[in-house]
């Protein structure tokens, strides 16, 4: 079992380090996300090394599809795989199967749904999606869970909630099975669970209530920054917050931007995932320190400087905004790679930069300086 420690706290804001298998990770920190076992925009695990990543987060469903996780597992499991010792979350699946499924049934048992690929006939369950996590041998593994929309009948909701309750029991079982066996990779394979209820406040708490008489190695804020507004979410937080253990990391899944990190920061989270910034970095949209831009703008036709004279990144340190919009215009996929390069950099230096000042005492000075300016379109 993973062991979280709280170094320092500034209201609910939280500074701390969870030690894993694979390193000690120091929080709060952003994953980065390489759902296939790699960064999109040709970005390697030695890049990852170079911009600071601690963790990379990988896909369940798309890595079961594609190359599958039998062949992952003969080759030694995702970390020789694609060459990286620190530490890998791999989230369960259940979101692609909310969002890529066109057709699917959600049963007791688990979802029966069309490969997006092919077309080709899949189910996965509780005991499945632990099963093809273990052959990843990730450092930590994320309860299958079901994915709403929001908004949903409160109803139903609340039955998805028991259910997903009831499917966290038997991923808990499976695992446990799992690291237990002689021929499993990572014996020590770590397993969060994911709190649900949309964006009902009383089903959030119930379902958080319950979940954390389990005992698990973390917990997630699951099914939000699926088009619900930015302060529906962070209600929702406020509420689920002082439900959750002190002792375990609190991951806010698939969020988000320099200001939501910042917001869920202030409100008590430790870890956070997006594709966001590499996405954005693809079609020349960039974050800096005074604001967000993109490079694809005429006025940087001449201009000779860094995206941002404030950063160290590879891109930083080495071009101008002139060759990086060049690039762009000639469709050389350097022009991409450079630029997310320097979004993922920034997004660990900012998650550095609220460490610093948590460990300073200084997060709220930071968090009013910064939250106004991050989001702003130079």
């Amino acid at each position: 079992m993973g062991k979280f420690t709280l170094l320092a706290q500034e209201g609910r804001a939280r500074r701390g380090q969870f030690e894993t298998p694979h390193g000690t990770i120091q929080t709060p920190v952003f994953m980065n996300v390489g759902t296939s076992a790699a960064i999109k925009g040709g970005v390697s695990t030695m890049d990852l090394q170079e911009i600071n990543c601690q963790v990379e987060l990988s896909n369940t469903y798309h890595l079961h599809i594609r190359p599958g996780d039998g062949l992952i597992r003969d080759l030694g499991g995702i970390h020789k795989f694609f060459n990286w010792d620190k530490p890998v979350l791999t989230d369960s699946g259940g979101f692609q199967v909310y969002s890529l499924a066109k057709l699917r049934r959600i049963k007791e048992e688990g979802v029966y749904f069309a490969s997006h690929m092919d077309g080709k006939k899949i189910f996965m369950g509780p005991e499945e999606s632990m099963q093809i996590q273990s052959n990843l041998a990730s450092t930590i593994a994320m309860a299958f869970d079901e994915c709403i929309e929001n908004p949903a009948p409160y109803n139903y909701v609340k039955k998805s909630c028991e259910r997903t309750t009831r499917w966290l029991h038997r991923c808990k079982a499976e695992m446990e099975r799992l690291n237990s066996l002689p021929s499993t990779i990572n014996k020590e394979q770590m397993l969060f669970g994911i709190n649900q209820g949309g964006t009902y406040e009383d089903l959030r708490i119930a379902h958080m209530q319950e979940i954390a008489k389990l005992d698990l190695d973390g917990y997630a804020i699951g099914g939000l920054a699926v088009g619900e507004e930015a302060e529906e979410m962070y209600r929702i937080i406020d509420a689920v917050e002082p439900h959750m253990p002190t002792d375990k990391p609190r991951y806010l899944m698939g969020v988000g931007t320099p200001c939501n990190i910042l917001e869920a920061v202030y409100r008590g989270v430790d870890f956070f995932d997006c594709v966001m910034p590499s996405r954005n970095a693809r079609h020349g949209n960039l974050f800096t320190w005074k604001g967000k831009i993109n490079v694809m703008n005429e006025k940087y036709l001449l201009d000779d400087t860094p995206i941002d004279p404030d950063c160290q990144c590879p891109a930083c340190r080495n071009y101008s905004k002139a060759y990086i919009r060049h690039l762009f215009k000639a469709r050389e996929v350097l022009g991409p790679r450079l630029c997310v390069l320097h979004n993922l950099y920034f997004y660990n230096e900012l998650m550095q930069k609220i460490r610093d000042a948590l460990d300073g005492g200084y997060y709220t000075s930071f968090y009013n300086k910064y939250i106004n300016i991050l989001g702003e379109k130079i």
